[in-house]
């Protein structure tokens, strides 16, 4: 009986010890993981000429456990990506200014060309309703692989294609493989995927004669066929996987308007024209209408997007006239309203689509809508200003430069459109 109490006891001892044992051990594992996930995030630098400068980082921020959660009472089916707010992310871009993997057009290389604060770059889209996971470039990569895509529109085409071949380059270096005489189609080839993404430069979509010189200045009225699309992304179309096609600002443009090979009107008429003004609203309608109806009965099995027009945030002024955008932060919806020729714009692009959509019903599943237009609207502080030059006032502190309140700088908050894309292909 004594033997057996001893070693009843002992085993007591023995499981009492296992479990001091598995206690310690188990709180170690905790304290390694909490210091791999939170002790390791080191701020994105940002480079100036190319040159890393450790020294910039993340404004200090104090940021809610929970600001990045949903609220446990939402139960969430289908998600409305492009409703939302910029929360701070201290993370910052996945890419710097001398990273990007491609020639960026040096009007919109921000942080190159001397703009002295960096706080803009440290802000993430949330979708009120869902969490928006984070670009993962390999991912893209992975999923695109012997796919094509094509970003068809104007110079803000030109400005996303360029973000997301920013960010697909820390993974892969994209190869040039095509550019046009004026350098502004391109195509560029990813070898290890075999992804190709092509910026196919048709500010209008239609056909349109452009009398402007290299800095934008125009000498003579566009002339624009409504009802005829342009061939340098029509025949290019049936062989796309997937595209993002866009148009809007050009419309606003002196232009004589033609249908059925005939002048019928004009926008911004010439003094000596006996010609009815339409108005940019007709011309819009009147093309986007042809180009809608020509992508939903084209049969292509690629999934295409029509990305909406994005507001500008000139202030005092537009382009030509002194315009500018100083804010530093994104603003409250409050804070801001949109222009009316963004709404006009706007309008004409959600009626035509919805039009289209009604009409082809299930037949237009893979035809879809991204309405970037609210999501940026708050971010003023994403554009060059009068950064859009290298080092503006180096030499002048008072120099008066034009402002590009317009196109986004890189990295920028147009990167994040890569993000919602992304979510949008993966789940729908």
């Amino acid at each position: 009986m004594k033997l057996q109490w001893e070693s009843i006891s002992t085993l007591h001892q023995n499981v009492f010890l296992f479990k001091v044992l598995a206690a310690i051990f188990i709180t170690g594992l905790a304290f390694r993981f909490y210091a791999v996930r939170f002790g390791q995030v080191s701020p994105v630098q940002v480079s100036v000429n190319g040159i890393s400068d450790p020294q910039i980082s993340p404004p200090s921020v104090i940021i809610s456990e929970n600001e990045d959660l949903l609220p446990i009472d939402i139960e969430v089916e289908k998600c409305d990506l492009f409703t939302g707010k910029w929360i701070r992310d201290p993370l910052g871009p996945i890419y710097t200014n001398g990273s990007c993997g491609v020639d960026v057009d040096s009007h919109q290389n921000c942080i190159t060309n001397g703009r002295p604060d960096s706080g803009f770059l440290y802000w993430k889209w949330k979708p009120n309703d869902c969490s928006l996971p984070r670009f993962h470039p390999l991912r893209f990569l992975q999923l695109m692989r012997n796919k094509s895509w094509a970003f068809i529109g104007d110079s803000i085409s030109r400005n996303h294609v360029e973000s997301l071949l920013c960010m697909l380059s820390t993974v892969e270096k994209p190869v040039e493989v095509y550019h046009d005489e004026e350098y502004r189609s391109k195509r560029w080839l990813f070898p290890s995927h075999n992804l190709t993404i092509s910026n196919i430069w048709s500010p209008f979509l239609v056909q349109a004669a452009i009398f402007e010189d290299s800095r934008g200045v125009s000498s003579a009225a566009v002339q624009l066929h409504l009802d005829i699309l342009d061939k340098t992304w029509t025949d290019l179309f049936p062989s796309i996987d997937y595209a993002i096609i866009s148009s809007g600002e050009w419309f606003l443009k002196t232009a004589i308007y033609h249908e059925n090979a005939n002048p019928v009107g004009c926008h911004g008429c010439p003094q000596s024209s006996n010609m009815t003004d339409l108005g940019f609203d007709y011309a819009y309608n009147t093309s986007l209408r042809h180009v809608m109806d020509f992508i939903t009965r084209s049969n292509t099995k690629g999934m295409i997007f029509f990305r909406t027009s994005i507001p500008d945030h000139f202030e005092n002024g537009e382009w030509h006239n002194g315009g500018t955008c100083k804010k530093t932060e994104p603003v409250e919806e409050d804070e801001v309203e949109m222009k009316v020729v963004n709404k006009i714009l706007r309008d004409v692009e959600i009626s035509q689509y919805q039009r289209v959509v009604t009409e082809m019903g299930q037949e237009a599943g893979n035809f879809k809508l991204l309405d970037f237009a609210g999501m940026l609207l708050t971010r003023p502080d994403g554009h060059p200003g009068p950064y859009r030059e290298f080092r503006p006032f180096d030499k002048d502190k008072n120099a008066k430069v034009q402002n590009d309140c317009l196109h986004w700088c890189l990295p920028g908050p147009i990167d994040y459109l890569n993000d919602v894309i992304l979510e949008i292909i993966v789940n729908g």
